[in-house]
């Protein structure tokens, strides 16, 4: 189906200032366990919203799209969150540490992260989801790869199915369809698929509302709302929420968003506030539950009352502007106009058609299609997924120790493994896996060759040679066993250079790897 550009423009406008209104009305409660009263916002607006964390990242992530269009990947946002993104906190600081001792994503998201699980990327969903409207399969590509800098397992399953969700939203109304579609991108034995599930039992059940906070909390228990005080003095709500693990919180808050929008039975204000009701990450819940309603609404749909007091006005916190190199825009509608003016290029002319009257159409899917499909690869989508065009339940799936690598003529992945952590008494091995991109489908010949630090000797021979087919995605490997044995330092690099016969273009990836207990 195609989605018209008044229709695209209104959901972008109500995304933004829905997630907008949800972030200021529940960051007063955020980090408590309790239930709240809550029907309106609690703060003085009267000079403007306050700083919202939930929305501002994503201006980082547009700037980025802004320069690298559809090539984005989680190694540039990496770099973009290491120069312009300013909070050190929880897992955004693990995340950064590891981007900067060298790891590249998925093990910054996954080495001594226990924060990882948390709910900081899932509120980073709508930039993928209004960039791919109507195309989760797109969306949740993005969103993977923007969750894996800094969160792995059931953090990143958050982003993902709030991705689809909101995509399909552009197209589909019906919120247990929606909910549907969303679930079929993630396990459906993760524990962010069966808190869920928990939500919708106990809607389809009439339970009190009460009832299912416990319910959704004991089916994968968090800490949000304690883990600013000594969790070990708080660890039931009356005896009955079960004790949490600590930075285990995106199943639940997840989970807390949909059931909020089910006992408020989709009406604006109403599913807001019960969101919010839930306790625990509020502001979180909220604010992807109002960009998720004003995607359904649209921007015209969204009740005057609730828009009216921000004065569509946005104000950040966590963008570094010493720089310069981030515009940070001052309001959600000129938010939406970026996105709006970028989303062309980011689609491409296969599924955008700027030539359409009244402004440009996008090509959308539709029914089972916006389900997660089995095999999806498409010549004209961005490739970036390696060492074969990963379909979108595999990439989801993908162990958080390979590392992937994206070169014009071939995609490279290194398989640490297991974590990157070497000892002198012990080999260790790295897999090595390249793929023909396929140029004109032609047979290639490559040459591997693993350069390591002096003192470092490479038991299988430093060189190796693979073949790779005509067969699009065809793929060899290699794999280079390691003793350093006679290593001193803390730190070892190991390089991967790649070279193609009878082609000028090579391919070079880097393995870093650190002394057991350096971490």
């Amino acid at each position: 189906m195609k989605l018209g550009f008044e229709i695209y423009k209104d959901k972008v406008m109500g995304c933004w200032l829905g997630k907008n209104i949800g972030g200021v009305l529940g960051a007063p409660f955020e980090a408590r366990r309790q239930m709240n009263q809550v029907d309106f916002y609690t703060q003085d607006l009267s000079q403007g919203p306050p700083p919202n964390d939930d929305l501002d990242l994503q201006i980082v992530w547009l700037a980025a799209v802004e320069r690298y269009g559809r090539q984005v990947n989680a190694a540039i946002l990496g770099e973009y969150w290491l120069s312009y993104v300013t909070p050190n906190w929880v897992e955004y600081g693990v995340g950064k540490a590891n981007l900067t001792a060298g790891l590249a994503p998925p093990l910054s998201g996954r080495i001594g992260n226990r924060f990882g699980n948390s709910c900081g990327c899932f509120i980073r969903s709508e930039i993928w989801a209004c960039l791919s409207p109507g195309r989760p399969d797109l969306a949740v590509r993005y969103a993977y790869e923007d969750a894996i800098v800094d969160h792995h397992g059931e953090g990143m399953y958050g982003e993902v199915f709030c991705a689809a969700l909101q995509s399909a939203a552009f197209v589909e109304r019906d919120p247990r369809t929606l909910i549907a579609i969303a679930l079929s991108y993630v396990p459906a034995d993760s524990a962010l698929a069966r808190c869920v599930q928990t939500a919708l039992r106990c809607h389809e059940n009439k339970m009190d509302i009460a009832e299912a906070r416990v319910l959704i909390h004991n089916e994968a228990p968090g800490t949000f709302g304690v883990q600013w005080r000594e969790t070990s003095q708080f660890p039931t709500d009356n005896g009955r929420l079960a004790h949490g693990t600590p930075g285990f919180d995106c199943p639940e808050n997840v989970a807390y968003m949909i059931a909020g929008w089910l006992y408020g039975e989709g009406d604006f204000g109403k599913s807001l506030c019960a969101a919010v009701s839930f306790g625990e990450d509020t502001d979180c819940t909220a604010a992807t539950l109002g960009a998720t309603l004003g995607i359904l609404c649209g921007a015209s749909g969204i009740p005057p009352r609730w828009a009216e007091p921000l004065n569509d006005k946005i104000s950040t916190m966590c963008i570094n502007r010493t720089s310069n190199g981030v515009w940070v825009p001052q309001t959600t509608s000129e938010l939406a106009d970026r996105v709006l003016r970028v989303t062309p290029l980011f689609l491409g002319p296969q599924s955008c058609d700027l030539f359409s009257a009244g402004g440009y159409t996008i090509d959308c899917a539709e029914g089972e299609g916006l389900y997660c499909p089995q095999e999806d690869y498409l010549p004209h989508l961005p490739t970036g997924v390696c060492p074969r065009q990963l379909s979108v339940a595999d990439l989801v799936r993908l162990p958080p120790h390979v590392v992937r690598h994206d070169f014009t003529n071939c995609s490279v992945m290194i398989d640490y493994g297991g974590e990157p952590f070497f000892a002198q008494d012990t080999p260790y091995a790295l897999k090595v896996i390249v793929a023909n991109n396929d140029y004109g489908r032609q047979q290639m010949w490559c040459k591997l060759r693993a350069c390591v630090p002096e003192g470092v000797r490479v038991i299988s021979g430093t060189e190796r040679y693979l073949q790779l087919n005509t067969t699009h995605g065809d793929q060899g490997e290699a794999v280079f066993q390691i003793d350093a044995s006679d290593y001193a330092k803390g730190r070892m690099d190991v390089v991967i250079d790649i070279h193609f016969e009878g082609r000028h273009s090579y391919a070079c990836a880097k393995a870093v790897l650190y002394r057991a207990g350096a971490f």
